[in-house]
């Protein structure tokens, strides 16, 4: 190690020690605090007494913590916190492996499918999240695993069996097993103490409820509170998604946004809305479910669709740097860029819509789900499935309307993912996605780069070439041309995503 290295990573282990010596929340969720001297790792809030500096070690993963022998802390709960920003900020390895073991890649395809998804060998994969993170791909997937089971036993009524399913075990003995080697705990003993932690608090716990007349048929049903890191601007995103909702597919009344959805195993229906405080805020998820090993990907995608874990406090600071910007952060603070529950979908979402109004775009979007899209029973609310891409290469153009040139465009690329030529997925680099899309004829710059914010949550793209994004940026006193806007935006980074949306948000008034 350099002295240069040496340095560096002393300033870091420095900063971090005032976060948790100051017990400061907004670091909650972004590194781990491991105290050896107690064998235990907590949020770096948690209201114990401070350890000294000597018997401290900072992680940024569960597993690393794991891996050293730490257990949870049974205090402050590491876990029922909002994720970590860097798997959207960063756009390693190391990040693309993590947003896809969020996803339940490892649970699906195992070690060898992520390395291959990801384009490395198995051993090259564990070897970078060894250094990266200090764990390997299997412990990485096993702490997950362990989260999402903590936080179904501690706040649902679900059997335990049910629960080792939904959190991606193999078997109930592997279920026991772990959550006794991460929390010092058995499963039963992890419930008891749910259940008089909410006995004992007037405040819903952050995780996970279910009722115990919730139909368990057709599907499994669920209800979270999924913590988002403050301050978040949820009516916002919710206006977003809402103003945008295609009919039949996904609707929002002002209060609740409601959807259908593929998940990797099976459909599931859900409902959205805003709770908690602004200094605690949650958003409400109902779920119905196919397949209740679905639940752990639902969780990832709605996390990612409403942008819980972003910085929020970070990037209000740097945006407000910029006196242009600065009235625009002070009246939205915590504003957030919408992710992506479907990868395709969003994509054909973008190729209908570039070019023509939102009305427009949200009526032949609409008529194509309409017209090609699967239908859930009547019992299921009849919520109509958006297109996949084999539907609309299949019945693209008996139903699109427009310029030939865009219909051939969609209906290309369509055939192009239905037959897997064209992938789209997290584990994409903004780079490797933004290339593969600009390489097929009619997509250009706007698409891919919407595409990537979107799809990968990447912070840093700012669409110069949008009308909306320029007339947005004239109100707020900034260049109105796409050229000089890049410009001045250029002290943005790596935030512009963020700017691009308070752009958007000063045309819409």
């Amino acid at each position: 190690m350099t002295q240069a290295t040496g340095e560096q990573e002393a300033a870091l282990f420095a900063e971090r020690y005032r976060a948790m010596s100051s017990r400061d929340a907004r670091f909650d969720g972004q590194f781990i605090t491991g105290v050896h001297s107690t064998g235990i790792y907590c949020r770096p809030s948690c209201p114990a007494t401070t350890p000294k500096a000597v018997n401290v070690s900072f992680y940024l993963t569960a597993a690393a913590a794991h891996e050293a022998g730490l257990r949870a802390c049974k205090r402050c709960l590491p876990d029922a916190v909002p994720g970590s920003p860097e798997w959207n900020v960063r756009d390693d390895l190391a990040a693309r492996a993590m947003r896809l073991i969020a996803d339940g890649e490892v649970e699906r395809s195992g070690v060898p499918g992520l390395a291959a998804r990801l384009g490395y060998t198995p051993r090259h994969l564990g070897r970078v999240l060894q250094q990266e993170l200090g764990a390997g791909p299997l412990a990485l997937a096993r702490a997950q695993r362990a989260q999402t089971a903590r936080e179904l036993l501690v706040n649902t009524l679900l059997p335990l069996s049910d629960i080792a399913f939904a959190a991606g075990f193999g078997s109930v003995r592997q279920f026991n097993e772990t959550v006794v080697a991460v929390y010092q705990q058995t499963p039963s003993e992890l419930r008891l103490r749910g259940a008089r932690r909410r006995s004992h608090s007037p405040v819903p716990s952050a995780a996970a409820t279910l009722s115990a007349d919730a139909p368990m048929e057709p599907g499994t049903s669920v209800s979270l509170r999924l913590p988002a890191r403050a301050p978040f601007d949820g009516a916002g995103v919710f206006g977003f998604l809402g103003v945008r909702a295609v009919a039949g597919v996904e609707t929002y009344d002002g209060r609740v946004y409601r959807r259908a959805l593929r998940l990797p195993t099976g459909t599931a229906t859900v409902a959205l809305s805003l709770d908690g405080t602004p200094a605690a805020p949650f958003v409400r998820c109902e779920a119905t479910l196919d397949e209740l090993s679905d639940l752990a990907p639902l969780v990832s995608r709605v996390r990612r669709l409403l942008d819980l874990d972003a910085d929020a406090a970070a990037i209000d600071a740097a945006l407000a740097a910029d006196p242009a910007l600065a009235p625009a952060v002070a009246a939205v603070p915590g504003i957030r860029v919408p992710g992506s529950m479907s990868p395709e979908e969003t994509l054909f979402r973008a190729l209908i819509g570039q070019q023509i109004s939102v009305a427009a775009a949200h009526t032949m979007l609409g008529r194509l789900a309409a017209a090609l899209g699967d239908r859930l029973p009547v019992e299921r609310g009849g919520w109509t499935l958006f297109p996949t891409a084999a539907q609309i290469a299949a019945g693209g153009r008996d139903v699109l309307r427009g310029p030939v040139a865009r219909i051939d465009t969609i209906v290309r690329v369509a055939e192009a993912l239905a037959g897997g030529e064209l992938r789209l997925d997290v584990g994409e680099s903004a780079e490797q996605l933004m290339a593969q899309l600009t390489a097929m004829k009619g997509i250009g710059p706007w698409t891919a780069g919407y595409v990537a914010m979107r799809v990968l949550g990447s912070p840093d793209v700012l669409l110069t070439s949008d009308l909306a994004i320029r007339q947005g940026a004239a109100r707020l006193g900034l260049p109105d041309a796409a050229a000089p806007l890049a410009a001045h935006g250029a002290a943005w980074a790596p935030w512009r995503s963020y700017a691009g949306m308070h752009l958007w948000r000063a045309l819409a008034g």
